[in-house]
């Protein structure tokens, strides 16, 4: 006690120091909230649980206006440096925020059900931060594993005197002899964390200056590398420019080999354990994810376009996205029909069909499929639509030669099979004459065998004119009667 009374300077918090700049932070939105709600149909007004772990929070909000029900709050592994905003969770039983930048316990007074905290590898350094517990009467576990203030002399003892609701910290039961004990030590154990608290402020003070240094100098390094870069004159001359083609090849294997260098160097330098450096390693690898999307992106825009038709105007057969496809020749309806099996949920917002009089193509997600037609087809009169059943798209496609129709072969097939029938029917019977079935064969009518006419007259809401029905009995003179051979019409 003395020591600190003889040191004229106020307790060192850290918060004085200024923050390391920042790119924009991620915070808590509401879609997020919603996201993570589906468990209870993405309400959150009467949301009881919630998981933001792994979602690189750098600042906790929102959540005890958009909660108020909450009574379980998973946000470990995140970058959060502060615990605030949670007051108002009146009903919340258990807080995880391990794995996150946390080096003050604070702002939990209001959490009235507070049954557990998790501040698992955090950087809590200020132990006497959790006399801000106390009025937690309903705290049973702790969990400080993982942070500065574990390594000081007597930090079980001053926790368990210090929280004396405590039942579990670090997941090790607190015995009624261990609580005795460390309540009859309690002062000197104060006394004692104290003075390292104070040691660990002061260590962090320095390491928060120079991780402010060392992130100014890496600043001005970046810089002085992109002046220089800048700096070399554009080539003017035909033969600098044909140096400059032939080095870029060069050019981009050494800029590999620097980024290599660069990521063995950053991985193998010694670093504190800190906020600082935990924070500088996140966007380290944003920045690497980053790029690698870029180059990604930038070699697909570059990527060289498929040749569809070649240079002397000949269509090309492509299938790049390698589906399955029929062709089908429709002679009854005189048109093809192209059926592509395309994936059954694919958005048809990503489906481009260009039909041509020779070829059709088709872009499935930018990919082209292009296939020559048998036929000419005619463009304006085809129509693609998609399967209800398998998703495939199926295009129809008329011809632009107009056929005779199906039909009227099949008539005609018919009349051909019935004359033949009568031909097989006449030989099984033994009979030499050719009977005549088509009655455009008659040169003249048989007068002969005309029959007395019966007249008819339909009846109904039109008089009909009176309709003269003949009935024709055909005879020869070698006639016989066969019963095998039907009857002719």
């Amino acid at each position: 006690m003395c020591m600190c009374e003889a040191n004229p300077r106020p307790p060192i918090k850290l918060d004085d120091f200024t923050k390391p700049p920042r790119d924009k932070e991620v915070k808590i939105t509401e879609e997020l909230v919603r996201r993570r709600a589906e468990h209870n149909n993405c309400e959150i007004f009467s949301l009881e649980e919630i998981s933001l772990h792994q979602q690189e929070i750098e600042k906790l909000e929102h959540l005890d206006k958009w909660c108020r029900d909450l009574k379980i709050l998973y946000l470990q592994n995140n970058l959060i440096p502060k615990i605030e905003n949670v007051g108002k969770l009146k009903k919340l039983e258990y807080l995880n925020v391990a794995l996150n930048n946390i080096e003050r316990i604070e702002n939990l007074e209001g959490c009235e059900e507070l049954k557990k905290l998790d501040l698992t590898a955090n950087f809590v350094g200020e132990l006497s931060s959790i006399e801000s517990l106390k009025c937690n009467i309903h705290l049973n576990e702790l969990f400080l594993v993982g942070n500065p203030c574990t390594e000081f002399e007597g930090y079980r003892q001053f926790v368990v005197a210090t929280l004396h609701q405590l039942k579990y910290l670090d997941s090790k039961e607190i015995e009624r002899s261990e609580r005795i004990k460390a309540l009859q030590n309690y002062p000197e154990v104060k006394w004692k964390i104290r003075e390292q608290e104070r040691a660990y402020l002061l260590k962090r003070a320095r390491e928060k200056e120079e991780a402010l240094r060392s992130m100014q100098e890496k600043k001005d390094e970046k810089q002085k590398q992109m002046g220089s870069k800048l700096g070399f004159d554009s080539p003017d001359s035909p033969q600098e420019k044909s140096n400059q083609v032939e080095g870029d090849g060069e050019q981009e294997r050494c800029r590999t080999v620097d980024s290599d260098d660069e990521d063995r160097k950053f991985w193998e330098e010694p670093t504190p354990y800190t906020p600082e450096s935990r924070l500088e390693t996140h966007r380290y690898i944003e920045e690497k994810r980053k790029a690698k999307e870029n180059i990604r992106e930038s070699k697909k825009r570059e990527k060289t376009a498929w040749t569809l038709v070649t240079a002397e105007g000949k269509v090309l057969n492509v299938n790049v996205p390698k589906l399955h496809f029929s062709l089908k020749d429709d002679e009854e309806n005189n048109q093809i029909i192209l059926d592509l099996a395309v994936y059954r949920h694919l958005d048809t917002s990503l489906l481009d069909v260009d039909v041509q009089p020779t070829y059709i193509r088709v872009l499935v997600k930018g990919k082209p499929f292009q296939l020559v037609l048998p036929e000419e087809v005619k463009p304006d009169s085809s129509s693609a639509k998609r399967s209800q059943t398998t998703g495939h798209l199926v295009v129809t496609m008329p011809k632009a030669k107009e056929i005779i129709l199906a039909k009227q072969k099949v008539s005609a097939s018919i009349k051909h099979s019935d004359c033949n029938t009568q031909q097989k029917n006449t030989r099984r019977s033994g009979q030499v004459e050719k009977l005549e079935v088509d009655p455009s064969k008659y040169s003249f009518p048989d007068v002969t065998k005309i029959i007395q006419e019966k007249e008819r007259t339909g009846r109904g809401p039109i008089e009909l004119q009176p309709q003269k029905v003949t009935e024709v009995k055909k005879s020869c003179v070698d006639f016989e009667n066969n019963e095998d051979v039907p009857p002719l019409i």
